[in-house]
């Protein structure tokens, strides 16, 4: 399903608006959307059932009313437009979207593709409370359905290696992951961003899983870093779940 909520202009500071009626607006949308159904239909030669809907409000009020009908299997978000406005725009509309919905949500930056597939995924994972909080179920499951490498990246941003717990909640994850056999390894920079993002260009990930409430990656995702642009802005997507 492709899904296009639009909005009625609203003017920024002293940046004129062109006034258009909402069945104008209409019209628009439903133009872009019909063009972009065309060309998936092309590049897909047929094959994918294609929905298309428009819809005239809130992004996220609109997104989480979708998923409580169609009950999707992830939701599928862009993370920088075009324009200046649009990239915080975008930015901002996802980051609201991995707090609010339930469905995992894919982040993908401009200019990605998928020709190949998907073979090589990193899970993020901070190894506290593992039992309760990380979905290794739906994680085992979407690993299976693509026959992908997991890459378990202990991010290890305190230095907490050597503590306790550790062993033990390593143990419940490596219990829990043993379906796919991943193999695990240590992100120590203190910066845990560049670290993610330093492994995933290094070890050609196509995807990051990463699950947002349990330690602060979500914001810095969004962020960037004065030496490079990080997870969001480089290549490789990423896919937020919730514990």
């Amino acid at each position: 399903m492709l899904l296009h909520v639009y909005n009625i202009p609203v003017a920024i500071g002293d940046v004129p608006i062109v006034l258009l009626s909402v069945e104008e607006l209409k019209k628009t949308a439903e133009d872009h959307i019909a063009e972009l159904k065309k060309s998936i239909e092309h590049v897909t030669s047929g094959k994918l059932k294609i929905y298309t809907e428009t819809r005239l409000g809130n992004v996220i009020d609109e997104l989480q009313d979708v998923c409580k009908k169609i009950h999707p299997f992830a939701v599928v978000m862009g993370t920088t437009g075009t324009s200046g406005v649009e990239r915080t725009l975008f930015g901002s509309n996802t980051l609201t979207a991995i707090r609010h919905l339930t469905s995992p949500v894919i982040c993908v930056p401009r200019g990605k593709e998928y020709g190949q597939g998907i073979h090589k995924i990193g899970l993020a994972c901070d190894f506290r409370e593992v039992a309760t909080t990380t979905p290794t179920r739906e994680i085992v499951s979407f690993v299976n359905e693509f026959k992908a490498k997991l890459f378990v990246l202990n991010v290890d941003y305190d230095n907490r290696q050597f503590k306790p717990d550790t062993p033990e909640q390593s143990a419940i994850l490596h219990e829990a992951l043993e379906p796919v056999q991943p193999s695990y390894h240590f992100i120590t920079r203190h910066d845990i961003e560049d670290g993610i993002n330093d492994f995933a260009e290094s070890h050609n990930l196509d995807l990051v899983i990463a699950i947002p409430k349990k330690h602060k990656l979500l914001e810095g995702l969004f962020k960037k870093s004065s030496t490079r642009q990080l997870v969001f802005e480089s290549h490789v997507p990423v896919m937020c779940v919730h514990e």
